[in-house]
């Protein structure tokens, strides 16, 4: 009979040499705060430095400090899902491995998700980002929130904590494209936020590229909302009675008035105002069938180089 499991936590690793030592150190001065049977799940996300080294020298000083190791680099929501698959614990934690969620207040999520509580999500204030990312991080979750079809908590991002049933639920989930925070939210219960200070990141680069962000913004906005789809068809509907109107009053103009009907330069704007609400439809029905294409082909979410658990 294997040890039973109070506590595990996940962490997303993505070339964070210059950040694990002190991580480790951090969290194994905090998880002991909370209970003694806990277990760490790093998932080595396709790193290029040393990271993988120094993930398998913490489990050898610490067993409880696992690993999982990507073949590749298959992105941070998919790193999350495949290290939420290893846990045992009956409570789960999900943080960042660049110490911007500080391991100290694991204790006040948990004592708040024994309230009767299944989902203590982190609300996030004073980021430490540039003011340019801090408003696009902003917008994204109110449009976000304005086009989904379920609640999704605003300034709420992976960082966690939730009861076994639903780390369960979510393992349920077949889908490729993920967006974890969503899904989270997707499977209800009782869920309620916690705001703590998001710290600033203790050493590296952010691996949060602008692309990356904006593919992470398109899989939440296309998983959670079919608005898109709808305000194409309206751009539609809208720029073809414009047309419409446009062509009755060309019309009147040619039977009833002796003014020339010139309009080069108005046809030529219609005709490029329409190709481009065409073009954007298009690429928005793009991206559902990208992913449509992305799910029927059912390979495996991340393929494993190596694991210590």
């Amino acid at each position: 009979m294997s040890e039973q499991i109070e506590l595990s936590v996940v962490l997303p690793v993505f070339n964070e040499e210059m950040v694990l030592p002190s991580l480790f150190e951090r969290l194994s001065s905090a998880l002991p705060m909370v209970t003694k049977a806990y277990e760490v799940i790093f998932v080595d996300d396709g790193s290029r430095d040393r990271s993988l080294d120094l993930l398998r020298e913490i489990h050898e000083k610490d067993p409880r400090f696992k690993y999982l190791s990507f073949s590749r680099n298959f992105g941070h929501q998919t790193a999350i899902s495949a290290g939420l698959q290893e846990t045992r614990g009956d409570i789960v934690a999900v943080m960042d491995a660049d110490l911007q969620d500080p391991p100290e207040v694991l204790p006040s999520f948990i004592e708040k998700l024994r309230e009767g509580y299944e989902v203590v999500y982190a609300i996030r204030t004073r980021r430490k980002e540039s003011a340019l990312k801090r408003a696009m991080y902003s917008a994204f979750y109110r449009i976000l929130q304005f086009l989904s079809d379920i609640p999704i908590p605003l300034d709420a991002g992976d960082f966690c904590v939730m009861d076994r049933k639903i780390v369960e639920l979510l393992g349920q989930m077949p889908e490729r494209n993920r967006f974890v925070r969503g899904i989270r939210s997707w499977v209800g219960f009782r869920q309620v936020g916690m705001a703590y200070e998001r710290q600033a990141r203790q050493a590296g680069e952010p691996k949060y590229t602008f692309r990356k962000l904006l593919k992470l913004a398109f899989d939440g906005i296309i998983s959670f909302s079919f608005m898109p789809l709808r305000l194409a068809t309206m751009a539609g509907f809208i720029v073809s009675g414009f047309a419409f109107l446009y062509g009755i009053a060309t019309l009147f103009q040619k039977l009833f008035t002796t003014t020339t009907v010139r309009g080069y330069s108005t046809t030529v704007i219609l005709i490029c105002f329409i190709g481009g609400v065409q073009l954007i439809t298009v690429g928005i029905l793009g991206e559902y069938l990208g992913r449509i294409y992305d799910e029927v082909k059912k390979r495996p979410l991340f393929v494993l180089k190596d694991k210590g658990l």
